[in-house]
């Protein structure tokens, strides 16, 4: 199948796996890139820059074919360490990143410089206009079933 999504992300079938929090582990990226899809490891699952190259690393090895990485930008006291989680993607080579939570904008132009094309995940037609507008490469619309948004 030939679709925009598929010749943008190099992928067979227009099916991406979202990011999911302790579960987008590199068994089901794999599983899911190898079937011809997107699939996707979640960043702040695995906690720091380190233990995500570890699972990049992992996933890898278990699949040729395009993966991504889940960033979710929240509000926190204490904040993930995402300029080293963005460092270890780009190390790695990842080719695609999917953000959610807030407006990635502030780290859109590292990971673009980087080749990585960037998917939004949006819960209106204004966040998806705003997400075109920054640079993002494509948008996901989820509902309240997407993490309670």
């Amino acid at each position: 199948m030939k679709t925009r999504i598929t010749e943008l992300f190099g992928i067979e079938h227009p099916i991406i796996q979202g990011g999911m929090h302790y579960v987008g582990f590199a068994e089901l990226a794999a599983a899911v890139s190898n079937a011809g899809g997107l699939g996707t490891i979640t960043g702040l699952t695995q906690g720091t820059p380190d233990k995500l190259a570890n699972e990049i690393a992992r996933c890898k090895a278990m699949t040729d074919r395009p993966i991504a990485v889940n960033l979710t930008f929240l509000p926190s006291v204490n904040a993930p360490d995402y300029p080293g989680l963005i460092d270890a993607i780009i190390e790695a080579e990842v080719p695609v990143v999917e953000t959610a939570g807030r407006n990635p904008q502030a780290h859109i132009e590292q990971m673009k410089n980087a080749g990585i094309k960037i998917i939004h995940k949006c819960t209106s037609v204004r966040h998806a206009l705003k997400a075109e507008s920054i640079g993002c490469d494509a948008v996901s619309v989820d509902g309240f079933e997407c993490g309670g948004h």
